[in-house]
């Protein structure tokens, strides 16, 4: 059972100095992968900024920002084939535009416009969540649906340190290890569950160690580094895809800001804490070894940089238009076919809308 156990130390390959760290295990991504990694890392950081700022300007309901944890979504993404599946909590919107998915759309759950604002099947992207490790079940029941019809898909499903604390954890952990589903668990361990410390949620040694009780194997990844990530999360898809079922990862990060802007983190948190995970930046980290390597210069560093800012732009300008909801669309998504009852109320709020216009007149 020692191969299915985590290292004892989080793996590293690119240090907080942007050195590099060679493993025995696992081999570094090539440099395109890393080059294009940083862009989305930068690109990350700008919707973060951006929503946070439309938050303050009251478009946009709440945001649980990925500042500092922006590494664990875009290897996550990159780690997927198209066909492939992903399921992301409330707090992985980044990686979901990083599917494909416009950024006004991927933000229409938290500006409480409506429930989801793309159609999952376009991008293979699960709706945004936030009810905790719902999502996990989800994506067990896809993959195991994907492997009864001979499909080779992977689902990847993404949790923080609190969802490892629900039942349904467990349930998705268990039957994914039981029928070797081709699931990877990536639980972004951030440390807080909101105001609750890891070290109030669970005595073991680590999340990843969890993995060995459901006869999974299980891995530690500095979750700041996006080359470490990207090389787990590989190789844990395609032991998936090979038939060897599934594969718990803890990515050791950090939650740089509140939990959402409805949330006092300095109720929990010192700051000096929050300021030594500012050096361990995954941004920063990776900027210094392709700087380092004289594989990033100024000229690219401002191209990605105004790719950036014209995402950002197009996020703040598409929320920034007032909509007009349309009370009918209500009942358009309930159930998929005719229902007596639903029926009988949309005729009473039809009637109603009618009334009004008239008396508008």
């Amino acid at each position: 059972m020692n191969d299915l156990l985590p290292r004892g130390v989080p793996v590293q390959l690119i240090d907080a100095e942007g050195l590099v760290r060679d493993d025995d295990g696992y081999a570094a991504p090539s440099t395109a992968a890393l080059l294009d990694g940083y862009r989305s890392l930068v690109i990350g950081r700008r919707i973060n900024d951006q929503c946070n700022a439309l938050v303050r300007q009251g478009r946009l309901a709440v945001y649980p920002s990925s500042h500092g944890q922006e590494a664990c979504q875009i290897a996550a993404v990159g780690a997927l084939e198209a066909g492939d599946w992903l399921f992301p909590t409330y707090r992985d919107s980044v990686a979901v535009m990083l599917r494909g998915v416009r950024p006004a759309d991927a933000m229409v759950l938290l500006k409480g416009d409506w429930h989801n604002g793309y159609d999952p099947y376009d991008h293979n992207v699960a709706p945004l969540t936030t009810p905790l490790a719902t999502q996990l079940l989800h994506a067990v029941g896809f993959a195991h649906a994907a492997v009864l019809k001979g499909e080779n898909t992977v689902a990847l499903a993404m949790c923080g340190d609190g969802a490892t604390s629900e039942g349904d954890f467990h349930e998705a952990l268990n039957f994914a290890a039981v029928f070797r589903v081709p699931v990877v668990f990536l639980v972004q361990n951030n440390r807080f569950a909101i105001s609750v410390p890891l070290s109030r949620q669970t005595a073991a040694e680590s999340l990843a160690h969890k993995a060995i009780g459901y006869g999974m194997p299980g891995e530690r990844v500095d979750g700041n580094d996006l080359a470490a990530l990207a090389s787990v999360l590989e190789v844990a898809v395609a032991r998936a895809r090979s038939g060897g079922g599934p594969t718990l990862v803890e990515a050791h990060t950090y939650r740089m800001q509140a939990h959402t802007n409805a949330d006092d983190d300095t109720r929990y948190r010192e700051r000096s804490e929050v300021q030594e995970w500012v050096e361990r930046d995954p941004l920063t980290r990776l900027r210094a070894h392709l700087t380092r390597a004289n594989l990033l210069d100024a000229s690219a560093e401002t191209a990605i940089a105004d790719e950036a800012e014209a995402i950002a732009t197009e996020l703040r300008d598409a929320l920034n238009a007032d909509t007009a909801p349309d009370p009918r669309a209500l009942f358009e998504h309930v159930y998929a076919s005719g229902n007596p009852q639903l029926d009988e109320q949309y005729e009473l709020l039809r009637g109603e809308l009618e009334r009004s216009r008239e008396d508008a007149r």
